[in-house]
């Protein structure tokens, strides 16, 4: 499939196609592709990387920002190759990632997906405009709002996910939404466990540690948690009140099993050390896949929005536009879901998940009662956040 590189001007709107390339990373760098893996989607992609290429040349701004310039002096034609080199924090969702999305993708187009566990100096030098390798990048909304000026905007008419807020979805692709949630063995309460936030805190009537975040950069939700369980109501959380936060989980603290990695949570768990674990839903469901009877509550659940985004100096933007139209296949976002019990991005991909799939992801249909993240209002607070949990922590 061909891309056709043009650069025009209609009514002071700058349109261009995009047709920079880079070099394939040397074979033992690049992840080998299952060439006969999942046929029947592939249909599917090559049709999204015609509809980008198409896009391409419509894609108008008046800033430059939705539209990419033509690389200078170029004006033949050129077909999607090399690679996306995606930023990602590595693990079992990677991993899904690649039985989702990549290796369809990669076997329909012949462009390889590079994957780096993202480097915090990297990512920070890119969302704030400066150069690097990633062209994606796995981040919060938050963050995604608060970078916004230095994050590409996907072309005209790419399907977009539609679960996150319309003034922000045009610079994010590949939404998952994650479920803050409270996870117990099932067994450990068998005349049933606790539900809310406020069950969590209350250690008499639900005796044992609770696991915890315990670094700096993985506060996740603890405020939200916090605030809900001392009675805030979800309409008043923003701004997040610290003050009251902090006098709240000082409560429990004595308590607390801290944790400084994610699958910490199976283990403080599965050996008794904890009793309950506040943390990402993916957790408990790669603790029931080990063949533990683990009960997630839903109950207040915070629904936390992770995305992809593109940097503005990503270099290999007519790749990963096709990558990013591609994955908002509801058929893919479904079976990505059921492999991480992560939320899909677009919501069509409820029509294709099971019962049980759409029972264990956070923003199902059926959970009426759990809490979204205002990423908006996070943004604004992002630094005191984060600062204020250190200090928390080393007290």
């Amino acid at each position: 499939m061909w891309i056709q590189i043009v650069q025009v001007t209609i009514r002071g709107h700058t349109c261009a196609a995009i047709t920079r390339e880079r070099d394939a990373m040397p074979a033992a760098f690049v992840r080998t592709t299952r060439t006969t893996a999942r046929r029947r989607r592939r249909g599917i992609v090559a049709a999204a990387i015609f509809a980008v290429g198409a896009l391409a040349l419509s894609a108008c701004s008046s800033d430059g920002n939705a539209a990419v310039s033509t690389a200078a002096g170029s004006s033949s034609a050129a077909a999607l190759s090399g690679q996306v080199v995606w930023a990602d924090y590595g693990g079992p969702t990677n991993k899904a990632r690649y039985t989702s999305y990549f290796d369809d993708f990669t076997a329909s187009t012949g462009v390889s997906v590079t994957s780096e566990v993202i480097n915090d100096a990297t990512m920070n030098t890119m969302l704030t405009g400066g150069e690097g390798e990633y062209d994606a990048m796995h981040v919060g909304l938050d963050s995604v709002y608060k970078y916004q000026d230095n994050l590409q905007q996907l072309p005209a008419g790419t399907t977009l996910d539609d679960a996150i807020p319309s003034d922000i979805n045009q610079y994010a692709f590949g939404t998952f939404i994650v479920g803050h949630a409270q996870g117990y063995l099932t067994s450990t309460f068998p005349n049933g466990g606790p539900k809310t936030w406020a069950d969590f805190f209350d250690t008499k009537k639900f005796p044992g540690k609770r696991a915890w975040p315990g670094s700096p950069g993985s506060y996740d939700s603890t405020c939200e948690v916090a605030l809900l369980a001392d009675g805030v109501a979800p309409a008043d959380l923003y701004p997040l009140d610290l003050a009251r936060c902090d006098k709240k989980m000082d409560t429990i603290k004595d308590d607390m099993v801290f944790y400084t990695s994610y699958p910490e949570i199976q283990t403080l768990l599965a050996s008794g050390t904890a009793a309950i674990a506040m943390g990402p839903s993916g957790q408990f469901a790669a603790l029931r896949n080990s063949g533990q009877d683990v009960t997630v509550s839903w109950d207040q659940a915070i629904a936390s929005p992770n995305t992809i985004t593109i940097p503005k100096t990503a270099p290999d933007k007519a790749n990963i536009f096709a990558l990013a139209q591609a994955m908002s296949d509801p058929k893919a976002q479904a079976a990505f879901a059921k492999l991480t019990n992560y939320g899909p991005g677009n919501t069509k991909a409820f029509d294709y998940m099971d019962q049980t799939t759409k029972d264990n992801v956070v923003n199902s249909p059926s959970h009426t009662n759990i809490v979204f993240q205002n990423s908006k209002a996070r943004a604004a607070q992002t630094d005191e956040l984060l600062a204020n949990y250190t200090k928390w922590l080393g007290q």
